[in-house]
């Protein structure tokens, strides 16, 4: 069955496309990657959707307007992978999370726009889509789903193994017995805020402006106290709290804190807290994957802090880490195709596992499954 994953995540910068072919051999599922890339969401677009987030005020209107608009992208993009790299069988598309409501630990709700009809229309293929909503349903945080595929390729290697994706968000994967994951805290999402606030660009290329300057250590020590942080897991966070207000309501007491030396704090600050996790969790092998796995500066700071811990891209087990969200959901309506759980309850805090999200069918012809399996895979290896 080919699949294609389609998500875009916390930075809100593009649409990431992963189409792989996956093919059960026993109790394995073997993946193999015929196509991935990133797709830049239109200029107005972006603004849009940022317009839209906490702390902003947003109407009816404009969510309708970008429901429609990232499901136009989203089925675009879909398109351009199907016309370069062949027809799929299904699409599994996360679409642009918007809001994830939480409250004294708990998800109420969580909100994904990009209608998934686009995609079928465009495409003729059934679409999965809304895929946190089960979760959050059954009393789980509906996050971190990459958890799924983080234990399937992973199990078995000498560990603790953890995974962490450093995107908007930092998220980890610790996979031992039983396995725990959450969100770690901010990657990316108060150095790309300061960065844009600081020079107007959307990120600090290759982590220079932080390597320039020095960690100032009482906005350091305020930030860390952030309370969030303390919690145990299974939790998650994300653009509802770390944000740029976020940011400012500390600057307020640091007025004087020079550019560089921001972004050195906030640099140190992500890697500070990943550290602390890892640390924990008793982490001998770090898989690291996402958009700050390309920041040399950010992962020197978390190498140094982790003496005896090997740090490596998911990259060395065939999952390149550019695509590893996108291959994530491929894998995930590759479950919900086969009518398998998709969520791993130990990971989300969920009552049970759930079969993730609802399926659109295609345009012009009904809808065709293949026959539930009753047993899901005990790994995921992936090939060339």
């Amino acid at each position: 069955m080919r699949v294609l994953g389609l998500s875009s995540g916390t930075s809100h910068d593009a649409i990431d496309v992963a189409l792989v072919e996956f093919e059960l051999d026993g109790d394995v599922l073997v993946g193999r990657l015929r196509h991935s890339g990133h797709v830049p969401y239109p200029r107005q677009l972006r603004a849009q959707i940022l317009a839209a987030l906490p702390p902003n005020a947003t109407d009816l209107g404009a969510v309708c307007r970008l429901d429609t608009g990232i499901g136009q992208a989203f089925a675009d993009a879909a398109w351009s992978a199907t016309r370069e790299a062949g027809p799929v069988d299904v699409v599994c598309s996360h679409g642009q999370t918007l809001y994830h409501w939480t409250a004294d630990g708990q998800v109420h709700g969580t909100l994904q726009l990009g209608q998934p009809a686009w995609i079928a229309e465009r495409l003729g293929v059934p679409v999965v889509s809304d895929v946190r909503a089960a979760d959050v349903a059954a009393g789980g945080q509906g996050a971190p789903l990459v958890s799924l595929l983080d234990l399937l390729l992973l199990r078995g290697l000498p560990g603790p193994v953890g995974a962490l994706n450093l995107g908007g968000i930092a998220n980890l994967t610790v996979v031992a017995d039983p396995p725990v994951a959450f969100d770690v805290g901010p990657a990316n999402a108060l150095l790309d805020a300061a960065c844009l606030r600081l020079t107007g660009r959307p990120f600090d290329r290759d982590g220079r402006l932080a390597a320039s300057g020095l960690v100032h250590p009482g906005l350091l020590a305020a930030l860390m106290a952030e309370p969030y942080y303390a919690r145990r897991p299974p939790k998650t966070t994300g653009k509802e709290l770390f944000h740029d207000a976020y940011l400012t309501s500390y600057l307020a007491d640091f007025p004087d804190v020079a550019p560089q030396d921001l972004m050195s704090t906030l640099a140190t600050l992500t890697a500070t807290t990943v550290v602390d996790a890892v640390r924990e969790h008793g982490i001998a092998t770090l898989a690291v994957s996402g958009g700050g796995a390309e920041n040399p500066e950010l992962m020197k700071r978390i190498a140094k802090r982790l003496p005896g811990v090997e740090v490596l891209r998911s990259d060395a087990y065939k999952v390149p880490s550019d695509a590893k969200e996108a291959i994530a959901f491929a894998l995930i309506g590759w479950f919900t195709a086969h009518g398998l759980p998709g969520t791993i309850p130990a990971c989300t805090g969920a009552v049970g596992g759930r079969v993730l999200g609802r399926i659109s069918p295609p345009a012009d012809h009904p809808l065709v499954l293949p026959e539930p399996l009753e047993k899901a895979p005990t790994s995921v290896r992936f090939e060339n």
